[in-house]
C-alpha cells in the first residue's frame, strides 16, 4: 500500500515550503540569485539543507518558483494600481509607474528580476514576465484607442516596446540607487508620448478615479 501523508504532515510541509520561499525572497532582495544557494536558503529558513530537497529538486527549481512568486506579487500590485483609474491612458501609465516605483524601492530584487545573469530556466520565466506586463499594458492602450483618447496603433507592439524601454531605462537608476521621485516623472512623460497621448494629458488624479 502506498504511503499517504496525513493532513498534519502535509500542513507542516506546506508551512515549511512557505518559509523556504520567504527566506529565498529575502536573500534574493539582499544578494541576488548568486546568493541564493540551497545551503544559504536552508540556513535562512532554519532547516537542514537536505530538507530543502523535499520541496525543490535543486537551485534551478527553487529559482523558477521564486521568480514566479515575486512576479505574481508584482502583477497583483500593478493590476490594483491600474484599477484605481477610469481613464485608460492613466491606467496604462499606472501599470509601468507602479512597477518602476516598486523596483526603485527594492533595487537589488528588481535587478535580479530584470537583468541579473541567471540560468536558462529563469530567462524563460523572464520572457513570461515581460509578456504578462505587455498584455496588461496592451489592454489599457487598446481601451484608449477604442475610446478615441489615443491614436490608432498596434496596442501589443506599443506595449512590448514600452515594457522593454522602461526595463532598460531602470537599469541605471537601480544601480545608482536613485529615488523614485527623480525617475518617475520623466518615465511618465515618456510613456504618454510613446502611446501618442496629447501633451496636456493629466497625470494627477482624474475625475473618474475609483
Amino acid at each position: 500500500m502506498a504511503y499517504r501523508r496525513t493532513a498534519t504532515v502535509q500542513a507542516r510541509l506546506d508551512a515549511q515550503r512557505e518559509t523556504v520561499l520567504r527566506s529565498a525572497m529575502e536573500l534574493l532582495a539582499e544578494r541576488g540569485y548568486s546568493g541564493c544557494s540551497m545551503a544559504a536558503v536552508a540556513e535562512r529558513a532554519g532547516i537542514a539543507t537536505g530538507s530543502l530537497y523535499q520541496h525543490f529538486a535543486g537551485k534551478t527549481d527553487l529559482s523558477v518558483e521564486l521568480f514566479r512568486t515575486v512576479v505574481t506579487h508584482e502583477v497583483e500590485a500593478v493590476t490594483a494600481a491600474a484599477a484605481r483609474w477610469s481613464d485608460p491612458r492613466r491606467r496604462a501609465t499606472a501599470v509601468l509607474e507602479t512597477f518602476a516605483a516598486r523596483a526603485l524601492q527594492s533595487p537589488r530584487l528588481a535587478y535580479a528580476l530584470l537583468a541579473e545573469p541567471a540560468d536558462a530556466a529563469v530567462d524563460a520565466e523572464r520572457l513570461v514576465f515581460r509578456r504578462t506586463f505587455r498584455d496588461l499594458l496592451a489592454a489599457q492602450i487598446a481601451a484608449g484607442v477604442d475610446s478615441g483618447l489615443l491614436p490608432e496603433q498596434d496596442p501589443g507592439l506599443t506595449a512590448a516596446a514600452l515594457v522593454g524601454a522602461v526595463g532598460e531605462a531602470l537599469v541605471g537608476p537601480l544601480a545608482a540607487g536613485s529615488p523614485p521621485d527623480e525617475v518617475l516623472p520623466a518615465l511618465t512623460v515618456f510613456i504618454l508620448r510613446a502611446m501618442g497621448a496629447p501633451a496636456a494629458t493629466p497625470v494627477d488624479p482624474l475625475e473618474g478615479e475609483a
